[in-house]
């Protein structure tokens, strides 16, 4: 059984940094494209940043060029994200997700794609 478990989460005042980290058990962890998604309250899901099982990372331009940072720690089954900058729209409950079936460069961004979900931090950035 895949699980995968978020941390990092917290309350921090504009201007400030977290850094995510998201932990996979039970997998092949190297073989996997490792997303983050966030769901802010009343809004969709979005994508915010995934880096692919061979390093390759892609951002959402809107949310996180710029001031995010997607890593990964393999030896560590471990996959971060570096936030700093932090606005108040940056408020949400971030996820991460791993995606075992290799999707295509256009299917990156869409949550249907990973097939084993986090249960999500908080992340709350004040004015």
């Amino acid at each position: 059984q895949v699980q995968l478990i978020e941390s990092g989460g917290g309350l921090v005042q504009a201007g400030g940094s977290l850094r995510l980290s998201c932990t996979v058990s039970g997998g092949t962890f190297r073989y996997y494209d490792m997303g983050w998604f966030r769901q802010a309250p009343g809004k969709e899901r979005e994508f915010v940043a995934t880096i692919r099982w061979g390093g390759d990372v892609r951002y959402d331009v809107d949310s996180a060029k710029g001031r995010f940072t997607i890593s990964r720690d393999n030896a560590k089954n471990t996959v971060y994200l570096q936030m700093n900058s932090l606005k108040p729209e940056d408020t949400a409950v971030y996820y991460c997700a791993a995606a075992s079936g290799f999707p295509s460069e256009s299917q990156l961004g869409v949550s249907g794609s990973y097939r084993y979900w986090g249960q999500g931090t908080q992340v709350t950035v004040s004015s």
